[in-house]
């Protein structure tokens, strides 16, 4: 762990001093965990593959087609 140096209003550092105090944590602990909490909710989540609709059409011929329905331009 490295040492800094950060400039803050005294509003907010008088607020960092009493939730540490309130958590009986160090003022340096509390902005760890603020600023791990800042990165984390700067990180976009993984995109979940959507499977709503799956199994909804009718067609029957899917996996015998599905060459020229994903690529239509290549089954000429």
């Amino acid at each position: 762990m490295r040492r800094t140096t950060i400039f803050a209003d005294d509003s907010l550092l008088n607020e960092m001093k009493h939730l540490a105090s309130l958590e009986k944590k160090s003022v340096a602990e509390v902005v760890r965990e603020a600023m791990e909490l800042y990165i984390e909710s700067k990180h976009k989540p993984a995109r979940r593959l959507s499977l709503i609709g799956v199994g909804e059409n009718e067609r029957t011929d899917v996996a015998e087609k599905s060459e020229e329905l994903l690529w239509p331009e290549s089954s000429h």
